[in-house]
């Protein structure tokens, strides 16, 4: 399963060397952002991150997401559905589970039953923002928030 979630920046994130953009900061009306892009297996734990500024897409980082990772299915929401990204998915024999948006011109199946599983990503979304560093980013790099990302990934695989 794969999902992407927004996660605000405290203003005392902006400033570190580089800039805005090489620290994964996005801006907008709101404020500062960071998003998440996460990777998770059939039980919510997670297997991967993508760390982006808070305006980026979802599907603009599916592919790099997925990797070389074999799979049988993959649950995704609306926000994955692309023709490019199911051709991906279905060239690596990977069944995409993701329903269509409301404006696509052909509709498109997918197996309902298997999709109420993605609440698993949610969850585990709702894990992680449990932890008071990822869920204000504090940090002012990257670096030192994937690192509260993985130690908290570490955390969870360790209880389970």
């Amino acid at each position: 399963m794969i999902d992407g979630t927004i996660i605000r920046a405290h203003r005392h994130a902006a400033g570190a060397l580089g800039g805005q953009e090489q620290q994964e900061l996005g801006r907008s009306c709101g404020g500062f952002s960071s998003k998440i892009h996460a990777k998770v297996d059939a039980l919510g734990m997670p297997l991967g991150f993508i760390i982006t500024p808070g305006q980026s897409s979802d599907i603009g980082q599916a592919e790099a997401l997925v990797g070389e990772e074999l799979c049988e299915s993959l649950l995704a929401d609306k926000g994955y559905d692309s023709n490019t990204f199911r051709e991906f998915l279905q060239n690596r024999g990977i069944v995409p589970v993701v329903p269509g948006k409301r404006n696509r011109i052909e509709s498109i199946e997918y197996d309902a039953h298997t999709y109420k599983e993605r609440n698993a990503v949610e969850r585990f979304f709702g894990r992680i923002k449990e932890y008071r560093r990822i869920a204000t980013r504090f940090d002012k790099t990257v670096a030192m928030f994937r690192a509260g990302l993985v130690l908290a990934s570490i955390l969870m695989w360790i209880k389970l």
